[in-house]
């Protein structure tokens, strides 16, 4: 229903919604009206044709009671007056929109893309935008400047994220995430001449501080992982708790496995086999590893144990269960600050622990770091390798497994011995 009435404040108070939308289109000025809802919501419209252009252009101005009859015929006029100059006020209006969207908004714009992340890598760039960047999140994006950047940059790699010292790594992962989403706002936000809300990324003021570092290398040395495994083993005996005992178990995984923490972490029962009457056919599968290769790991008789050690608990599918929310461990740090000082370290991480499966191999068991390679699911770049080479099926390399359980054990058992004093000589094969 169209009606035609000068739009006054007690006009609109009078107004009664309909069964459907109804516009009343005022005297004075051509092109501004009042739309109401069948549930009557009233709001001011301004309706027009833009100078050059065959279509008409609606917009909503505002809900009556925000703006009075006066105030939106103003900016109605504004409008109309605009369209005569050949200017979309909806383009305009979607500017002043891109150009006041938040980190946040970015974020979850850029996470809603099908199948685009990993679901860790989408939960580390949340982390980073919801605890790195809490400040920010809820700031248009457009308003960040190079000087912040290099100002939180700078407070990370000094001091971290909680102030328990320096973190330079993490603050260049976390300006990583940041400079991501800007780059992904300047494709997605345009202003009218189709240039970008923001034309320079702030976060490239830190290019050179960005630069991928050396590779780390840190790792358990061979000599000491005996008196390592033998303090994971003591660890064992009184644990604090459930959780502290699944921590303790997952950290003895990863060394005897090489697998990054994430996916030793979520193993569920249904994704391992083990066949007591035939060790070699006693395997685990990652189904969504990190490169997306899926593969089926052989386990070590070493892993196997840790493995039937642990206790199902009801309706949780976690090997290493525990009460998070996620059901499953997700933290290593505890039992690797613990123990990592008693055999001569300042810190240890779970990917140490990777390193070390592959050095282990490598040094104490003279085995083909092709082999390692395969085993720790990096899938090969030769285009050979690559195109003939079974990267998924791994079963078959138990033997390379099993000697580095084996190294891993022996020395536990010289290290033993030798804490005790007595008189021993290593032997290898």
């Amino acid at each position: 229903m169209t009606n035609r009435a000068k739009l006054t404040k007690g006009y609109v108070d009078r107004v009664k919604p309909g069964a459907k939308d109804e516009f009343h289109w005022d005297t004075e000025l051509k092109g501004f009206g009042l739309r109401v809802t069948p549930a009557g919501k009233v709001s001011f419209i301004v309706q027009g044709r833009v100078e050059g252009s065959a279509k008409e252009a609606r917009l909503t101005i505002g809900t009556y009671g925000v703006f009075t009859p006066d105030q939106a015929r103003d900016v109605a006029r504004e409008h109309l007056r605009s369209m005569r100059m050949g200017v979309d006020p909806r383009d305009v209006k979607r500017q002043d929109e891109a150009a006041k969207v938040t980190l946040r908004q970015v974020a979850d714009a850029y996470f809603a893309r099908p199948g685009m992340l990993k679901e860790s890598t989408k939960a580390e760039m949340e982390r980073h935008v919801d605890k790195v960047f809490e400040a920010w999140k809820d700031k248009p994006l457009a308003s960040i400047t190079p000087a912040d950047c290099r100002k939180r940059y700078e407070e990370l790699a000094t001091k971290g994220l909680r102030g328990k010292g320096p973190a330079p790594t993490q603050a260049a992962i976390a300006m990583v995430t940041l400079r991501t989403l800007t780059n992904f706002a300047m494709n997605e936000y345009k202003q009218l001449d189709g240039k970008p809300i923001i034309e320079h990324n702030p976060v490239a003021i830190l290019k050179k501080d960005l630069r991928p570092s050396a590779p780390r290398t840190r790792h358990i040395d061979r000599r000491s992982i005996g008196k390592f495994w033998n303090l994971l083993t003591e660890a064992r005996v009184a644990p604090k708790n459930r959780d502290a005992l699944a921590g303790i178990d997952l950290v003895m995984f990863l060394l005897l496995t090489g697998a990054r923490r994430n996916e030793g972490a979520a193993l569920t029962w249904d994704r391992v086999n083990i066949n007591d009457d035939d060790p070699t056919d006693c395997w685990w599968h990652i189904p969504d590893p990190k490169n997306r290769n899926p593969v089926w790991l052989p386990l070590s008789s070493q892993a196997v144990a840790v493995i039937k050690s642990r206790k199902r608990v009801k309706d949780n599918p976690y090997v290493f269960a525990s009460r998070s929310k996620a059901g499953h461990i997700m933290d290593t740090r505890a039992p690797l600050e613990q123990l990592s000082k008693k055999i001569g370290m300042d810190r240890l991480s779970a990917h140490d622990l990777r390193r070390t499966f592959v050095t282990t191999g490598v040094k104490g068991c003279r085995l083909d770091l092709a082999k390692l390679e395969l085993l720790t699911n990096h899938v090969p770049q030769g285009i050979t390798a690559r195109h003939y080479l079974s990267t998924s099926d791994l079963r078959d390399f138990h033997a390379e497994v099993q000697a580095i359980g084996d190294y891993i054990e022996s020395e536990a058992r010289v290290a033993e011995a030798q804490a005790t004093g007595a008189n021993v000589v290593a032997l290898r094969a």
